[in-house]
């Protein structure tokens, strides 16, 4: 895979990456945004933190490029708007993409272009926007060089609670994400199995394409890690997590964790001494 850009995405050492994903403006929900009201604060902070690369849209991409220097983290672009998360959801379902949005990522010094393939219950045509969405989307960034990741996302059916909620069934993951490979994923960036134990039935099915593991919703600190290291172990080239560090309470304390478990090999006991818990001595 000669795509240079990713050079400087992955850490040189580990050959592993943690991307901190705040681009949920984009959604149009408003639950998302805790942590993120400020959004130049936020990225401030992140960047003190140091993680390998923050998430951003065309929009805001700039607060994050515009900073001197050469040790800031990667930027990867969001490329598409969709309306599947809202409570309840729109009676009109969408997906879209900007048609120009690599040559945006040139524009902007991307490292990474990322895009959806979602699985909605009922709703091919979503599957079927994301997928005219991507193949767009590779044969612009195969001209430009741009990496494009592909997220796979399988939902339950929305009956539950008015929600597409996360499906864990790792059978269904593992046949999207052969799916994402064949359009010509770059990256894959896939939820977690119910079991996290299963996973390598996920890397398996990517084969030589590398697959980071998307956080999804806010969950504790000690499940976070726990299942980040069980993932690692079956061999997750890195994390794309959002919610579980904007919203966390020290999200420059779990940042550093995570950075330590994926850079350094740190252990579970080890990544939570270096988080506040906000306790008093």
């Amino acid at each position: 895979m000669d795509v240079y850009r990713l050079n400087r995405f992955f850490n040189p050492a580990s050959g592993r990456v943690l991307d901190v994903a705040i681009d949920h403006g984009f959604f149009g929900e408003r639950s998302f945004l805790d942590g993120t009201e400020n959004i130049t604060h936020a990225i401030d902070v992140l960047v003190d933190a140091a993680p390998d690369a923050i998430q951003l849209t065309p929009g805001q991409g700039r607060l994050l490029q515009q900073r001197p220097g050469k040790d800031k983290p990667a930027f990867v672009m969001r490329t598409d708007i969709a309306n599947v998360y809202g409570v309840p959801l729109d009676e009109h379902l969408y997906s879209h993409h900007f048609e120009d949005a690599v040559e945006r990522a040139v524009r902007l010094d991307a490292a990474v272009v990322v895009a959806n393939l979602m699985q909605l219950p009922g709703r091919p045509e979503i599957r079927e926007a994301n997928i005219r969405s991507i193949m767009a989307l590779k044969s612009t960034s195969e001209r430009y060089g741009m990496p494009l990741m592909i997220e796979p996302l399988v939902m339950r059916d929305n009956s539950e609670n008015g929600a597409y909620q996360v499906d864990g069934d790792v059978a269904k993951i593992e046949t999207l994400v052969r799916q994402a490979v064949e359009l010509g994923a770059d990256l894959i960036k896939a939820d977690f199995s119910s079991n996290a134990e299963d996973y390598h039935r996920v890397i398996e099915m990517a084969g030589d394409i590398p697959v980071l593991v998307r956080g999804g919703g806010r969950t504790s600190d000690r499940n976070l890690l726990e299942r980040t290291r069980v993932v690692l172990e079956q061999g997750a080239k890195g994390l794309v997590y959002g919610r579980n560090i904007v919203q966390h309470r020290d999200p420059a304390g779990i940042t550093r964790a995570l950075m330590a478990m994926l850079h350094e090999d740190a252990d579970v006991e080890t990544a939570l001494s270096m988080i506040d818990t906000g306790e008093q001595a």
